[in-house]
């Protein structure tokens, strides 16, 4: 999926931009969203939809969500474990 373009001599900054922002992110969280989307390409539409309830479940009882939760109210920023 693109979404951006960037001349040639952006590239490398750009992309070390996106890495490193990526790497603050939750990593379980984005390995669900993963799936999804590369589940779609073969999917139903209702196979699809309760695929994304599952993992949407699965996303929700993590320690990542959990930590998300608590850094938003505690106004920090999150330190996310994979899990």
């Amino acid at each position: 999926m693109i979404w951006q373009s960037v001349a040639d001599e952006q590239l490398k900054a750009e992309a070390e931009k996106l890495a490193k922002h990526l790497a603050t992110q939750p990593t379980y969280g984005l390995s669900l969203i993963k799936k999804a989307i590369h589940a779609a390409a073969d999917n139903s539409l209702d196979d699809q939809l309760i695929l994304e309830r599952d993992l949407q479940r699965l996303a929700g009882r993590s320690s990542d969500y959990k930590e998300g939760v608590q850094a938003f109210m505690q106004k920090r920023s999150p330190e996310f474990k994979g899990c």
